[in-house]
């Protein structure tokens, strides 16, 4: 098992990454220094898989366990679900040093994260993410929060977990579409950063699909470059923007469609071929390099155009959900653009002069 360090001064905390190693949480959390009470929050699906073997390793390690189950899917992702883990939370009586464990994809650690931040002014928190998507992303950096119908993640706080565990293998339970959906923000980081991993996903993509080992050095990777980029700028302030390349078309979709027609990967992987088609379109890229990012993804098996997934999205409709993005500033929607394979650059735009026809650059 390897461990990446996130580098955040007295609050750094490592990335644990390896196959089987589930059972080592208890030990890796005891190690850290946690005790006490523990409150394991997950939904009903991962319960079954996995709840049993993490319950198991905290007990083992002299944790006192309590479950916490929330329903499966990002519609319940919000401030109703919260108060009903604070509920349980101020039931179990727990206490500021016990930790708040989540065993789950991104909703899972979203939620428990903004919980742990704001229970009794912060609870220690661990992830152990159970998809790809958790895995190589919104496990890692802090962010937590919850969506609002207005638009996605417009409430939440940055709250370092004390540990991240990555077990690869619990991915083979996961459906097709999901490691798909994972491996849209995998691409993320070839093009934000490294033009040489963009280069092994090419060769190596099919592997990646199918869980071979490629796809353990990619979550290794993307972990790695999230941790620098992380520890250069926690709170995104400057560089840490790159990491929503695709994500402000992405977010858009995804709060148009209610949440509910697209895994998060999906409307990321539009977004990047948007984000792309826009590089272009304002001179800021090669045609060749956004040839390569839409080639990639449609490679993978993932949406390069919005026709492809939805007939009844306007325009309009994008536009009123990016109004409402928590990236925008002065009225104006900053946006993420690519300038070569692992260089990127910013340009604020507004929303109602926007340069180019929106269905040139979706479609």
């Amino acid at each position: 098992m390897e461990h990446i360090t996130v580098n955040l001064g007295e609050r750094s905390y490592p990335i644990y990454i390896g196959r089987n190693n589930l059972d080592m949480v208890g030990e890796l959390m005891k190690e850290s220094g946690l005790k006490g009470k523990a409150a394991c929050i997950t939904n009903p699906t991962v319960a079954k898989l996995y709840g049993g073997r993490a319950l198991q390793s905290l007990e083992k390690a002299g944790f006192e366990t309590r479950a916490i189950e929330i329903p499966d899917g990002e519609e319940y992702k919000n401030i109703e679900w919260v108060s009903h883990i604070y509920d349980k939370l101020i039931e179990y009586k727990m206490e500021r040093q016990s930790p708040v464990v989540a065993l789950g994809g991104g909703v899972i650690g979203d939620i428990s994260g903004f919980a742990a931040a704001t229970y009794l002014r912060g609870a220690p928190f661990i992830q152990i993410p159970t998809t790809l998507l958790a895995q190589v992303d919104s496990s890692v950096g802090g962010k937590t929060g919850v969506n609002h119908p207005k638009g996605k993640n417009l409430i939440g706080a940055f709250y370092q977990p004390k540990l991240v565990l990555i077990d690869a293998d619990v991915l083979k339970t996961l459906e097709a579409r999901d490691v798909k959906a994972g491996l849209a923000e995998v691409i993320k980081y070839g093009i934000i950063r490294d033009s040489n991993f963009f280069s092994f996903l090419e060769r190596q993509y099919n592997d990646c699909l199918q869980s071979g080992d490629s796809l353990l050095h990619a979550i290794k990777r993307s972990c790695e470059i999230k941790a620098d980029v992380v520890s250069e700028d926690e709170t995104e302030t400057g560089v840490r923007a790159i990491l929503n390349f695709g994500h402000t078309f992405g977010h858009a979709i995804e709060a148009a469609t209610h949440y509910k027609e697209l895994r998060h990967g999906e409307a990321v992987a539009l977004g990047m071929a948007a984000a792309a088609r826009l590089s272009l379109k304002l001179g800021l890229c090669s045609k060749e390099v956004c040839e390569r990012i839409e080639r990639l993804i449609s490679k993978i098996g993932l949406p390069t155009k919005l026709s492809a997934i939805s007939n009844h999205l306007s325009a309009s409709d994008l536009f009123k959900a990016m109004e409402v993005d928590k990236k925008m500033a002065g009225g104006k929607i900053k946006f993420v653009m690519v300038e070569a394979i692992g260089k990127t650059t910013f340009r604020q735009i507004d929303s109602r002069d926007f340069p180019i026809d929106l269905s040139e650059i979706l479609n």
